[in-house]
């Protein structure tokens, strides 16, 4: 008889949890401080997981207790770590990884080749993509997305939210001298049939957008970003929003110094806030 999936026994062994004994020697070496962890399975050192925290003995054990996590400690041969000198660097240290090794059970920051954003072309929103756009030096580009589709769903959730037309930001064919359905249920305020003016239209479509505005890379060169924990100290090689690499003294950054392949929608969401209020530590390279 067939058995549900909750009732399969292969499904139930996943859930049985047993302390790993045979990690225990791995927690030795953690250090109560910042960094990235990675659990290794069996082909080739695999990488499993690849995670980060500001207390790396502690996140490690908190996965060695969580029951829910079973089967991930049972493929797990051994944890290795990498230390880091702050929260910033495990951070973009830990992306970077993901990208490069492709863990199996990591799928948020792993990369993605279809980044879109909206740019405003005759006045309405168009999708470009990061392919074919620098999005670290391109103005006037609003949201990151992972897809055509959610460039369009979140510029219709801005449509419905603010009262514009969707004919007037093209996700709509509306015909000539006719307005559109939403205007008749005044979910939108008619500049499809001459209610409101275009120039007001625009003027809310702009205010509206701002708060998807994607910053330029705001320096003419790379720079340093500077985290120290204790006697480590690391300068950390940025270009255009993407992480390069890290250094443990500034004469050694040239050396990392290069222009990235392609825009990092994560590097991006990391550094952004530190770097444009000011309140990191940098040096220019």
């Amino acid at each position: 008889m067939h058995l549900p999936a909750r009732r399969r026994p292969e499904f139930e062994q996943d859930r049985t949890y047993e302390y790993p004994t045979h990690l225990r020697a791995a927690i030795d070496d953690l250090p109560a401080a910042p960094g990235v962890y990675v659990f290794h399975g069996q082909e080739g050192d695999l990488p499993l997981y690849i995670g980060k925290s500001i207390n790396l003995r502690q996140r490690v054990l908190s996965h060695l207790r969580n029951v829910d996590e079973a089967r991930l400690l049972r493929q797990t041969l051994r944890i290795s770590h990498i230390r880091t000198a702050g929260e910033m660097g495990a951070l973009l240290l830990e992306a970077s990884l993901i990208k490069q090794q492709q863990p199996l059970l990591n799928q948020k920051l792993r990369r993605n080749r279809q980044l879109c954003s909206l740019r405003m072309v005759d006045g309405k929103p168009e999708v470009v993509y990061s392919k074919d756009l620098n999005f670290a030096t391109e103005p006037q580009l609003y949201g990151l997305f992972a897809s055509r589709h959610a460039a369009q769903e979140s510029l219709r959730s801005l449509a419905d939210q603010h009262k514009l037309c969707y004919g007037a930001l093209g996700l709509e064919k509306l015909p000539p001298g006719r307005a559109c359905f939403r205007a008749m249920l005044k979910q939108c305020a008619g500049v499809c049939c001459g209610d409101e003016s275009p120039e007001a239209h625009r003027t809310r479509l702009f205010t509206s957008l701002d708060g998807l505005r994607v910053a330029c890379w705001p320096y003419p060169g790379a720079i340093g970003l500077v985290e120290r924990h204790e006697t480590l100290v690391q300068i950390h090689v940025i270009r255009n929003w993407c992480y390069l690499g890290s250094v443990s003294d500034v004469t050694q950054a040239p050396a990392l110094d290069r222009v990235a392949t392609a825009f990092d929608a994560d590097g991006y969401k990391i550094l952004c806030k530190p770097l444009l209020t000011g309140k990191a530590e940098m040096v220019l390279l």
